[in-house]
């Protein structure tokens, strides 16, 4: 089945060219002209990925995108004339995955989609998941984990950390790979800082569970998640 794309663009020229590009690449889309319009879409059925424009006429894209981060996890791509690096540092920060500045390339806008979706969970009728006898549950779409019963306060790179390592339990995932799986720009970032996040995220579970750690650290390899 084809990956579904919302595009929300309020430049029909634009819009098409987008449209035209991502329906090359095989995915369907659909687009409107409105934040509120966005919603609906929303609302009515889940999608893979939002491609953004931050200046729609009915609001402002990084604001619609805070309200959508409340109820779902689901991919955006903003897209906006700003260049600035401050716009782009809190497009990231409040949820974005990706920042592509206008005038753009529709094939590196392909492209960045691919990217996005390959280091997206996959499944978006799987939102709310759990293992027989495990201490976790998720719900991807509001991007919460609770852990024997109680929500986590997690950050951004905290949930995606555990997301990755609740897939497959005993598996090992090297620091490269998680890098590559969970940061938008992973060549820009350092191994200790999945280092940092996987002790922050510790000790979050500590504060639960002292007794029990389900991180388990493989020396001078990586991180998984303990089977039992």
């Amino acid at each position: 089945m084809a990956q579904h794309i919302l595009v929300a663009e309020d430049e029909p020229a634009i819009a098409d060219t987008i449209t035209y590009a991502l329906r090359t690449e095989g995915f369907e889309v659909e687009w409107c002209a409105t934040g509120e319009e966005l919603l609906c879409l929303l609302a009515r059925g889940p999608a893979d990925l939002i491609v953004l424009d931050v200046g729609l006429p009915d609001c402002n894209g990084f604001e619609l995108c805070k309200e959508i981060r409340k109820t779902s996890a689901i991919p955006i791509i903003f897209l906006t004339a700003r260049t600035s690096e401050v716009d782009r540092v809190v497009g990231l920060e409040i949820g974005g995955d990706d920042y592509i500045a206008k005038p753009f390339s529709p094939r590196e806008l392909a492209a960045r989609v691919k990217a996005v979706l390959r280091r997206t969970p996959s499944g978006h009728g799987e939102s709310k998941t759990a293992r027989v006898n495990s201490p976790f549950f998720i719900d991807k779409e509001r991007m919460k984990i609770w852990y024997f019963g109680t929500p986590l306060d997690l950050s951004r790179y905290e949930f995606r950390i555990l997301e990755v390592l609740m897939r497959r339990p005993g598996h090992v995932y090297s620091r490269e790979q998680l890098m590559e799986m969970i940061w938008e720009a992973p060549e820009s970032s350092m191994d200790r800082t999945v280092d940092t996040h996987i002790k922050t995220a510790r000790a979050k579970l500590r504060a639960i569970k002292p007794e029990f750690d389900p991180i388990q650290t493989h020396r001078g390899i990586g991180y998984s998640l303990r089977e039992s």
